[in-house]
């Protein structure tokens, strides 16, 4: 799934390609943010490039543990002082409990949605419903359908080779993340297109 770089840290192209498009959305939504958790930070590349854009913001990192040891090591290189050490996070499980102590208003995640099963997606609504602030931003990037159609026949191919890794893949439809969001008291304020028919998505909670 990732490359590695020369410095032996996990490496995934596809973020250096989007990341600009990500920031320059984040950049009008998040510029009042002081506490972003990023859920399923990957690598970690997304996690060193924002934070070093919105250096006001605390940038908390969070992965299952098999993923922690690559995004320590690029923690490790940026030294920022608004990265925070990761978070182990398995939605299936209790959340960590410095997020239930703290809440954060605003959360980012990317190219998850898709690669979970269904059920998973619904527990990270469920979570994060938990651990936001009654005003919190949530931007969730990746492919979208609409109205039950795929946007692109490269999103088509994509789904079917997503489903032939896993049946519970799959590209997820809008209207269903929406209710998700809508359940936990977020509304939809901004639905961005980026490169490669993906979306960047930017949800309000309502007090």
């Amino acid at each position: 799934m990732f490359d590695w770089d020369g410095n032996e840290r996990p490496f995934a192209r596809s973020v250096e390609r989007n990341r600009a498009a990500i920031l320059d959305v984040l950049k009008r939504h998040f510029s009042r943010a002081r506490r972003v958790l990023e859920i399923g930070s990957g690598t970690g590349q997304h996690a060193v490039y924002f934070a070093a854009a919105l250096p006001n913001a605390e940038w908390q990192t969070s992965d299952v543990e098999a993923a922690l040891p690559g995004i320590r090591s690029w923690l490790d290189e940026a030294r920022l002082p608004n990265l925070p050490p990761v978070l182990a996070l398995d939605i299936n499980g209790p959340w960590p409990v410095r997020a239930r102590d703290a809440r954060y208003d605003a959360a980012f995640t990317a190219n998850t949605l898709h690669i979970i099963s269904w059920p998973e997606v619904q527990r990270l609504f469920a979570g994060l419903g938990e651990v936001l602030t009654e005003d919190a931003l949530l931007a969730v990037y990746g492919p979208f359908n609409y109205n039950g159609a795929f946007t692109s026949d490269s999103n088509r191919v994509f789904d079917e080779s997503l489903k032939r890794q896993s049946s519970t893949s799959g590209i997820r439809d809008f209207e269903a993340v929406d209710a998700l969001a809508a359940s936990i008291g977020l509304e939809l304020i901004s639905d961005h297109t980026m490169p490669a028919n993906n979306r960047l998505l930017v949800w309000r909670r309502n007090s």
